[in-house]
């Protein structure tokens, strides 16, 4: 199948499974601003995911999302550095009008994919897992219950050193995103010499506010810990 064995069906793949994360994050970023204004409001959100059937179906396709996305990122990579062969150990300058996240692309899918490992840990293990496996009760005694999402954000966030872990992380998805989103539509056909830089511009202020959102939650729990 052309979309496995070429290199164009691989960055098709990758096109794609990354607009479907990006509008996951846009899903994620929406449920956070709830919890800038109202607890109630939040763990009514998360009680209304919790660990329903279709919450823990969404859950397995985000994974597998992740994964092809991961996986084809590895194969492109692996697959532009043998074409390169000795010449990748020559000493260059950045190309002109090559953005520094163009070149970067996969140190930062790795950053990003090793803090989602750690929002896995936080989250996901102390809420959704813990409804399924520990009877509702997370695994921290900090916070009371699996659905009490808006207490976990401010666990999380009290601690000053998962605070900085996360505004690298946001800074690495938002450097990845940036490219990423001019990128897939660049891959998909639709980069027209009026749309490329229209796409630029869209990508850039869609990727900053929605970034920003989550920085801004993530500092509002740091230094104002569960006040509303």
């Amino acid at each position: 199948m052309w979309l496995c064995n070429s290199s164009i069906g691989r960055k098709v793949i990758m096109s794609v499974t990354g607009i479907a994360l990006i509008l996951f994050l846009t899903f994620h970023a929406c449920m956070n601003l709830v919890a800038l204004f109202s607890a109630e409001g939040y763990n009514m959100v998360c009680e209304m995911l919790g660990a329903n059937w279709y919450a823990v179906a969404a859950t397995a396709g985000l994974a597998a999302l992740v994964a092809l996305h991961f996986v084809y990122a590895v194969i492109l990579t692996l697959q532009n550095r043998k074409a390169r062969g000795a010449s990748r150990y020559a000493v260059t300058d950045r190309p002109e009008k090559v953005e520094w996240a163009a070149q970067n692309m996969f140190v930062l899918g790795v950053i990003v994919v090793v803090g989602m490992l750690l929002h896995l840990y936080n989250f996901w293990f102390n809420m959704m897992f813990a409804e399924l496996a520990n009877g509702g009760m997370p695994y921290i005694n900090e916070v009371a219950s699996a659905s009490d999402g808006y207490g976990m954000i401010a666990y999380t966030f009290s601690n000053p050193v998962f605070t900085v872990l996360y505004l690298i992380w946001f800074a690495a998805i938002w450097f990845h995103m940036t490219h990423g989103f001019w990128s897939a539509f660049q891959t998909l056909g639709w980069n027209g010499k009026t749309w490329f830089c229209r796409w630029k511009a869209i990508g850039m202020a869609y990727v900053t506010v929605l970034m920003l959102i989550f920085v801004t939650v993530a500092l509002k729990f740091a230094f104002c810990g569960g006040c509303c």
